[in-house]
């Protein structure tokens, strides 16, 4: 997309000389006639680069340059000044101003100032957004796992994180779907791009295509400028597409399009943008059901699960929990608080329908209500407690009231017999009163392997 240039200045033809020069060089431009008409233009365009006279009549090019900075520091400014005025000119770059150029000028020397300064904006974006970065990365250490189903998930994301596949992550509420996106895009060679996500569920259906590809000035009421949508924020990066099976039926053949060919066309838009991202997804949603009732395109499901990845509930890696207290512990600064074996047991038994995110939130409320640094079954919720009462005299299984799939519930008893018999197959297959052959097939179905 070309750059926008906004140009202020009260000098008719100046104006035009400066907008055919900057047009032939490759950039958009805007022209104001005076102060007043350039910051109302400014807040339209959203320029990349202002070019202001220094002296006009009315707003004159240093009130116009401190307005700017006010509202948008990062917006590099050029003054504009006659040869008697440069000490002028040099008090504007006290206030903020990138440089100066003096009347009369050449080309050369205004398409040269214009790209240096461009150069340096697009240098300190770089290298904020580089520290954010750094920040975003403390965020990885909290994938937090050393069950044999988190070994797998690393082992994908090891395999997958530097290639330009999509990705679907799939998994409950609360398993740390987004961590393992991000993990995915500072592990790839897109880490110096930007990570841009949004959540297909949060936002209105009606605005949902804007927020996407973005919009033209006049496309409907209210679009009073051009607006970048989050595929264009992206450009260059990772776009996670969060809830991904919530988007509308009527915009997944524009997803589609975006996926295949790899360029957009923002709304009200006549002409398609090029645009170089990779996309990761992820929902809780059963996408196979989604898929049979029609609510979600099969070839749309096919091109963002080019490699599918399942984030387990917490309840199918309950050997993860006592690290993850310790984490999170250790991330409200309470690293000398314990949890004693009976509330360490009880919190291993509960199904933990959150996931992750339920557990810390339960953390960080017992550290706060704590009387000191060892949690004990008193500390802790009646519904933790609540559930270990078995629903019937005798029952051998106590599932939770708001019900469990039952494959999953045979991979946990299949995982639990083998880990109780030490991974001997044939003990777990006397275990579980079926031939061993049996337990073999379930252990390949379920993708089950010894630690």
């Amino acid at each position: 997309m070309k750059q926008k240039i906004l140009i202020i200045d009260d000098d008719t033809s100046l104006r035009r000389v400066l907008e055919f020069n900057l047009q032939e060089a490759g950039y958009q431009t805007a022209a104001a006639a005076s102060g007043e008409e350039g910051l109302r233009l400014f807040g339209e365009v959203e320029p990349a680069l202002v070019i202001s006279d220094m002296k006009m009549p009315g707003m004159d090019g240093m009130q116009v340059l401190k307005s700017i900075k006010e509202g948008a520091p990062d917006t590099p400014v050029i003054m504009i000044t006659a040869f008697g005025s440069v000490d002028m000119a040099v008090e504007a770059m006290k206030a903020g101003a990138y440089d100066y150029i003096t009347k009369p000028f050449n080309r050369d020397e205004l398409r040269l100032t214009v790209a240096k300064a461009l150069q340096f904006s697009s240098l300190s974006q770089e290298n904020r957004h580089l520290k954010s970065q750094l920040t975003d990365r403390a965020d990885f250490s909290a994938i937090i796992g050393s069950s044999p189903a988190m070994e797998k998930v690393f082992q994908v994301v090891a395999k997958v994180a530097d290639t330009e596949a999509s990705v679907l992550i799939t998994g409950e509420s609360g398993t740390g779907k987004e961590l393992v996106a991000r993990s995915i895009h500072s592990r790839s060679s897109r880490a110096s791009g930007p990570f841009v996500a949004i959540n297909c569920a949060a936002i209105p259906h009606d605005l949902l295509e804007s927020e996407l590809f973005g919009h033209v000035k006049g496309a409907f009421t209210g679009a009073v400028r051009d607006k970048s949508g989050r595929f264009a924020l992206a450009d260059g990066g990772t776009l996670f597409l969060d809830e991904v099976g919530e988007l509308p039926p009527a915009l997944q053949p524009k997803l589609l399009r975006a996926l295949q060919e790899r360029m957009i066309e923002p709304v009200g838009g006549t002409k398609p943008v090029k645009l170089d991202v990779r996309v990761v997804a992820a929902t809780n949603l059963d996408m196979e059901k989604a898929m049979s009732d029609g609510t979600f395109r099969e070839d749309l499901y096919y091109r963002l699960a080019v490699i599918p990845l399942h984030l387990p509930p917490l309840r199918q890696r309950r050997d993860d929990i006592a690290l993850l207290l310790r984490h999170f512990c250790g991330r409200h600064g309470a690293e000398k608080v314990q949890f004693d074996t009976a509330a360490l047991a009880a919190l291993l038994a509960y199904p933990w329908p959150g996931n992750v995110r339920e557990l810390e939130n339960l953390v960080e409320r017992l550290l706060i209500m704590r009387n000191g640094d060892t949690i004990t079954v008193a500390d802790l919720p009646e519904k933790i407690l609540n559930h270990e009462r078995p629903a019937t005299a005798g029952s051998v299984v106590n599932l939770p009231p708001d019900g469990y799939s039952l494959e999953e519930l045979e991979r946990e008893v299949v995982v639990q017999a083998l880990e109780r018999n030490s991974w001997n197959q044939t003990a777990a297959a006397r275990f579980l009163r079926i031939p061993r052959h049996t337990l073999l097939y379930r252990m390949e179905k379920y993708a089950i392997t010894p630690p």
